[in-house]
């Protein structure tokens, strides 16, 4: 009894030890997008504030490509020490096991949940071309020229397509789905109205309703954004509509408790400082953390709630 008595109080006292001791070199954060939007930004924010606070070397790097899969799939095959760390979208999680191709893990078990980073301002906006001022007007128009309107995304799955899909359904209206390798290609189609339909990231989207080249209609959260006036919610008009993007922080599965808890309470300081977030705020990213256990359940929560849409709205992968 001694004996094992000792042999816990060793274990433990190691495992103390590993959480004061870490880290003692070069962290990797992986973006699996390319650099400018919002997960890299947040990626590099949060790199040079606990570089400063653990005097270690932080390394940003954007890994892309499979629907942000090839990057997660690489932090999931990481050693499980603390040294690699998967900045990721909400999709890789919630949408990706539906309809990607067959890949070497699985997001939901062979990576570990540290905690929600931020919600992503997500806007639905039209060109000044399009004759409709209002999500009312939208639906009216798109009710009266069935398959006429083109929708963008970054991808099939994407929350853009997502919030698309769910629009449809909701409204009961049709619109041609127009997949992009990512936001910044659509845009630049959305502005001329080559596509007419978009619903994206407010950071790359408010400069150009600011120029009038773009019209928004309306916020696809549950309740209205502050910093956008008299912007309405779609659910104000569409009853059930609420997407609400979401980035997150993981490392890879059987990473020590006391290592995640560790950069969990660390990266909460970071994010909770109101020079952070006052920095990100006018990027539309609203700064969100949690504890391991609460994310965990709230990602198999929102990965079922999405199974259901994708199912409805016959969404597959590409």
């Amino acid at each position: 009894m001694k004996r094992w008595i000792i042999g816990l109080l060793a274990a433990a006292f190691s495992l103390a030890s590993l959480a004061q001791g870490y880290p003692d070199r070069a962290v990797r954060i992986v973006v699996p997008l390319p650099p400018g939007g919002s997960p890299d930004t947040i990626a590099r924010t949060l790199a040079q504030n606990l570089q400063a606070m653990w005097s270690q070397p932080f390394v940003v790097e954007n890994k892309t490509g499979g629907s942000q899969n090839i990057g997660a799939d690489a932090v999931a095959k990481s050693p499980p020490d603390g040294y690699t760390w998967l900045l990721a979208p909400d999709n890789v999680f919630v949408t990706n096991p539906y309809i990607a191709r067959a890949t070497s893990y699985d997001p939901l078990t062979d990576l570990l949940p540290v905690t929600e980073l931020a919600r992503i301002q997500f806007l639905l906006v039209v060109p000044a071309s399009l004759p409709v001022n209002s999500v009312q007007e939208l639906i009216s128009y798109a009710r009266a020229h069935p398959g006429v309107l083109n929708v963008g995304s970054s991808g099939n799955g994407s929350p853009q397509h997502l919030s698309a899909a769910l629009f449809q359904l909701l409204a009961g209206v049709k619109m041609n789905h127009v997949p992009y390798k990512g936001a910044a290609p659509a845009i630049t189609d959305l502005l001329p109205g080559r596509i007419q339909v978009w619903f994206g990231a407010a950071n790359s989207l408010l400069p150009h309703i600011r120029d009038g080249k773009l019209k928004l209609l309306g916020s696809t959260a549950a309740e209205r954004f502050s910093n956008l006036g008299n912007t309405p919610a779609i659910g104000e008009t569409l009853p059930g509509y609420a997407v609400d993007p979401w980035l997150g922080l993981f490392m890879p599965a059987k990473t020590p408790a006391e290592i995640v808890n560790r950069v969990n309470a660390e990266v909460a300081r970071v994010l909770g400082s109101p020079d952070v977030k006052a920095k990100l705020a006018p990027q539309g990213i609203e700064l969100v953390t949690n504890s391991p256990a609460d994310f965990s359940k709230f990602i198999r929560e929102d990965h079922a709630k999405w199974g259901k849409v994708i199912k409805e709205a016959n969404i597959r992968g590409e």
